[in-house]
Parts: structure tokens; C-alpha cells; sequence
């Protein structure tokens, strides 16, 4: 345990319900002062969603992000958590995202075929977001 060395303490371990982790594994922890927090039954995707997310927060952002103090790593989670949440198009029903209602149909291209597409930085142009000029 790294994190001891630190001064930090683990007091929390989420794990999902397989039968690979007998209640002697929970006893372990248990006995170092670690609760096992077990995920729902009905979210089997939960782990595969959420490994998913952290993967893209690693590969769009940490990767290309020299963190200084926990103070600007904080800051650009909450900022890359809004940019996918917000503006990342996400493969929803019809590309939806998430807490956001469907967006209008277009009926007519023209319209769009004279605007300017803006770019707005986001993380000192880590990431980008596009949008049409008004």
C-alpha cells in the first residue's frame, strides 16, 4: 500500500459481486480497516462503464496534462467532466447528452451551409469544443 507512505489511507473498496472474491477477502480488508462496498445487482455494465470513462478521461487529458498540485488536477477533472457530460457527443439515441433532451431535427441544410464553426479551448486548448457563429 503506496498510498500509507503518503499519509493517505484507503478506506473504501468498491468490487463487484463475482464469486472469485470469497468472504475471507472481505475479512482481510476488513481487519486493515477497509469496508468492501459491494456494486448493485442490477448494474452489470457498472464497472465496464465506468472503466470506460476513466480510459478516456486518461487518453483525452492526463495524458497531455503535467499536473502541478491537487488543487489543478481537481480543476481539470471538473473541467473535462463538464466538456464530456456538456459539449462531447455521446452514442445515445440520436446522439443525445446526457441530462439534455434530444436535439431538434434539421429540415433545412441550407441554413447551415454560410455559418462559421468557432472554436472555444477548453484546459488551455487541451480540449476543444466547436460550435456554429451566430
Amino acid at each position: 500500500m503506496d498510498l500509507e507512505e503518503a499519509g493517505c489511507r484507503t478506506r473504501f473498496m468498491i468490487r463487484d459481486r463475482d464469486g472469485k472474491y470469497p468472504a475471507r477477502f472481505d475479512t482481510v480488508l476488513k481487519n486493515t480497516g477497509i469496508d468492501a462496498v459491494l456494486s448493485d445487482i442490477r448494474m452489470p455494465r457498472m464497472n465496464a462503464l465506468m472503466e470506460r470513462w476513466v480510459q478516456t478521461c486518461r487518453r483525452e487529458l492526463l495524458d497531455r496534462t503535467l499536473v502541478w498540485i491537487q488543487r489543478h488536477l481537481l480543476h481539470a477533472l471538473r473541467e473535462f467532466e463538464q466538456h464530456d457530460n456538456s459539449h462531447r457527443p455521446h452514442r445515445g439515441l440520436a446522439g443525445a447528452r446526457p441530462l439534455h433532451s434530444l436535439p431538434p431535427p434539421i429540415t433545412d441544410w441550407e441554413q447551415f451551409a454560410h455559418r462559421d464553426i468557432r472554436r472555444r479551448d477548453r484546459l488551455v486548448g487541451t480540449l476543444h469544443e466547436y460550435r456554429h457563429a451566430a
